[in-house]
């Protein structure tokens, strides 16, 4: 699989560090209860289809990016930096 890193261009998945999925842009509260932070921490989706997710270009730029992929085809839909995707 290849990622179009917006500030390097065409990489090679191999310079990348998947983080998960991008709900972790959804962070709880500094005031949320005890099992609300345990859930963001833990409670993860698996599914398989269309995703939203966070990479870090770790042997690159070292930008985090929200990727759209596929994880059945592998197909990628869209990368954004994770600052540009936050401002939507």
């Amino acid at each position: 699989m290849r990622l179009t890193c917006p500030i390097c261009g065409p990489r090679d998945r191999r310079e990348f560090y998947y983080q998960g999925d991008a709900v972790m842009l959804d962070r709880p509260g500094a005031d949320a209860p005890p099992q609300v932070w345990a859930d963001w921490l833990h409670l993860r989706d698996n599914p398989a289809g269309r995703t939203r997710d966070l990479w870090y270009h770790e042997a690159g730029c070292t930008a985090w990016l929200a990727v759209e992929r596929d994880t059945v085809t592998h197909e990628v839909f869209s990368v954004e930096l994770v600052e540009s995707a936050d401002a939507d």
